[in-house]
């Protein structure tokens, strides 16, 4: 079952670092099946309000999410954002397909 990488980001010092972080990111992915689904660009929100930027990473299960996050390559890099970037980090598992909405009712 799918997992997921979730960023709600709030803030951006944008510099040599954030630019450094994006473009050594993707390799780290790569060895965990991960994929960008949702890169940031534009959100419009229908409910409620928005601020900040949405970013979602694939991953085949959380066992490879969790493997990547805690990656000596991932790592090398981590720091290169979270000391210039304010955000949300979560993971989340995905639901296997034909799931309902109604299945969340345990009848």
């Amino acid at each position: 079952m799918p997992a997921y990488a979730v960023a709600i980001v709030h803030q951006v010092e944008f510099g040599p670092d954030i630019v450094e972080y994006l473009e050594r990111i993707d390799a780290t992915l790569e060895p965990f099946g991960g994929r960008f689904l949702v890169h940031g660009g534009n959100v419009e929100a229908v409910e409620g309000g928005w601020t900040g930027d949405l970013i979602v990473i694939e991953f085949p299960d959380r066992d490879q999410v969790r493997a990547w996050y805690d990656s000596p390559a991932y790592q090398a890099i981590l720091r290169l954002r979270t000391d210039h970037m304010t955000a949300d980090v979560f993971f989340a598992d995905g639901l296997p397909v034909g799931y309902n909405g109604a299945d969340s009712l345990g009848k």
